[in-house]
């Protein structure tokens, strides 16, 4: 049941913020914060527990919980949890708690109901990364996008509302598509086996005529790509990741996106096997399109978070590469961008975030020379935007050089187009770190340093990235297993030598 109390603390502790911050708003933030503090400790001791442990080879899950929810539907509330949902769960509530402390002063208006959403965002979160049912995870699914809508449209800037509306349709319209899709499935699974249910492992064995494969994979496919996002379904990241608030930012690149590369690798590479091998030229063609693509405009930005934002499509652009390429490595090395992009860009929007708090302004005109009077922020800002063009011993740079060396034994042509991509990224970090933190302060700003609070936030990131880039064994052991399974069952004949 503990993967069923993940879920519960989250949904309990948001409703808890909401009513107390009625009489007490500073209980409110610290109710949120021991909610996704104490997830973080679960999901940690679940991680210490299974260390270094040796499983059977048959042994799939590391935790369950399945019990029966709408039988005549042949639908079962079933949580599962491996090496890959264990990774983007320690992920999630880290990030969760960034969330929390980078709106503890930003935040001042309607407290209980904004960490009432970002809890319950989280807890969608958390069920996608767990759900073992189709119908369960569409449910999960649904659950993130109306709190997040809130999170944009209440608490957002000038053209909140815009932006808010534009993620809602998008992921929406999307996930209507995969819904469609799911029912199909068990439909036909039906068909062929007199089994009606919406359950993961025995969907996978489901036999389908290679045109409703490729219909039914792209019912799903559209939904991930959207969230990834891919190109050219990408066009609402900028505006939402400009508009919302820093938590909001945090949440959408460090975590909603995931789950769109979490959904390809999860359901997308096991339920479709030869259509994912049929398609794998494609759609590694458009993730070396979007990682150029995110790359170059990021460049031409003036608007600091729009900046970041196209970096996110750039980086997600990666991410599809390696989970097509075919090969553990690559696949391995997509799980590690997800993870190191999360930190490293979410570090970025925090950033944003507390530059914006000072000077009221995003436009990196506005900017420069702040190293003189914010040394210790300046140096944070330097360090992540350097993880984020890929810079060695940091998390970014793992995972891009395992995505790339996966690649390289897929299709070598792709892979050196998409290394110019690191070119460009050499270019949006430097601009980053030009435009904001060196030359002459023109302006003559003199704004405070880091806080207590600040350190609080930044410098875990910090240790993290350099966890990642300098010993990323432990993060790749516990990957190992479940992506090993799920990438045989898509590319069996795929051996590659370590």
């Amino acid at each position: 049941m503990i993967l069923l109390s993940l879920i519960l603390i989250l949904l309990v502790g948001g409703t808890s913020s909401w009513i107390v911050a009625r009489r007490h708003v500073a209980s409110a933030r610290w109710i949120a914060m021991a909610s996704v503090g104490a997830d973080l400790v679960l999901t940690l001791g679940i991680w210490i527990a299974n260390t270094g442990r040796s499983r059977p080879a048959t042994q799939r899950w590391l935790q369950e919980c399945n019990f029966p929810w709408i039988s005549q539907f042949g639908i079962r509330f079933h949580l599962a949890l491996d090496g890959l949902s264990l990774a983007l769960l320690l992920l999630t509530y880290f990030l969760g708690i960034v969330a929390i402390l980078s709106s503890w002063t930003e935040i001042r208006q309607r407290v209980g109901f904004f960490h009432f959403n970002l809890l319950w965002v989280l807890a969608g979160i958390t069920g996608v990364f767990l759900a073992a049912d189709l119908f369960v995870f569409y449910l999960f699914w649904e659950l993130m996008l109306v709190p997040m809508y809130f999170l944009i449209g209440i608490w957002g800037h000038e053209r909140r509302i815009y932006a808010a509306t534009k993620f809602f349709l998008f992921t929406q319209l999307s996930g209507l598509l995969m819904l469609v899709a799911i029912i199909s499935l068990a439909v036909l699974h039906q068909h062929a086996t007199g089994v009606f249910t919406f359950d993961y492992e025995q969907l996978l064995n489901t036999t389908l005529s290679p045109r409703s494969g490729r219909l039914l994979m792209l019912g799903f496919f559209v939904a991930f790509a959207v969230k990834l996002p891919v190109f050219p379904f990408h066009t609402w990241l900028p505006d939402a990741h400009t508009e919302a608030p820093t938590a909001g930012s945090v949440i959408l690149a460090g975590l909603l996106l995931k789950t769109g590369a979490y959904g390809l690798i999860r359901f997308v590479l096991p339920l479709f096997p030869g259509q994912s091998r049929e398609l794998a030229p494609l759609m590694m063609t458009v993730g070396v399109i979007g990682i150029l693509y995110g790359a170059i405009l990021a460049v031409g930005q003036t608007d600091l978070k729009r900046l970041v934002a196209y970096t996110s499509v750039s980086h997600m652009g990666f991410v599809l590469l390696g989970v097509f390429a075919g090969n553990e490595i690559a696949l391995e090395g997509a799980v590690i961008q997800m993870i190191s992009h999360g930190i490293s860009t979410g570090a970025l929007f925090v950033l944003a975030g507390l530059l914006q708090e000072r000077m009221h302004t995003r436009e990196i005109s506005e900017m420069g020379g702040l190293w003189e009077t914010m040394p210790v922020l300046s140096g944070a800002g330097l360090l992540f935007a350097m993880a984020s063009l890929g810079l060695p011993g940091l998390g970014d740079f793992v995972g891009e050089f395992l995505v790339l060396l996966g690649a390289y034994r897929a299709n070598v042509s792709l892979t050196v187009v998409a290394t110019l991509g690191l070119l460009a990224a050499t270019l949006y970090g430097l601009k980053f770190a030009q435009g904001v933190f060196h030359g002459p302060n023109l302006h003559h700003l003199s704004l405070p340093d880091m806080r207590f609070r600040e350190w609080m936030i930044l410098g875990p990131m910090i240790l993290c990235l350099l966890w990642i880039g300098l010993y990323p064994q432990p993060v790749l052991n516990t990957l190992r297993p479940s992506l090993a399974a799920m990438h045989q069952s898509a590319f069996p004949q795929q051996i590659v030598r370590r």
